[in-house]
């Protein structure tokens, strides 16, 4: 920002400019960024499956996500470059990928996919209870001892 203010007092307005390019160029990324872990995690929130995006070196994996026509592959864990988990997802509403292709869900299975989120939603709800629990006792304990 400074440079930017100096450039403007000596008169390159072309420099200042190349430099508030970048500068928005920069914030724009990062904000979309946001915007796609937000939406990720909100389309995959009902499902039960367990989100992890982790960032190397601050900067957040932009390869996370993919969409390929009617799939989207998602990365849920990068490390050090290397992908552990890899998960390909349909675009269409209703439809599922089994054996690389595109295949039409059948009404019980949509019926029992809802009803599996809703139950994973209480299941995940009461393990966070119990890990707290621990988290507050072994804290306590640390307290105790001192650390």
């Amino acid at each position: 920002m400074k440079e930017l203010v100096s450039k403007l007092l000596n008169g390159d307005i072309t420099e200042a400019q190349n430099l508030l390019d970048i500068r928005i160029k920069n914030l724009i990324d990062e904000k979309l960024d946001q915007i796609k872990m937000q939406l990720v995690t909100k389309m995959f929130e009902d499902t039960g499956v367990e989100m992890y995006f982790e960032e190397a070196n601050s900067t957040v994996q932009r390869s996370n996500v993919q969409k390929m026509g009617r799939t989207k592959i998602i990365k849920f864990r990068v490390r050090k470059g290397k992908i552990q988990r890899r998960r390909k997802f349909s675009t269409v509403k209703g439809y599922t990928v089994r054996g690389g292709k595109m295949t039409r869900m059948m009404p019980a299975e949509r019926r029992h996919r809802h009803i599996a989120s809703i139950k994973s939603k209480f299941k995940r709800k009461a393990k966070l209870v119990i890990t707290l629990r621990k988290r507050r006792i072994s804290l306590r304990k640390r307290r105790s001892v001192g650390l």
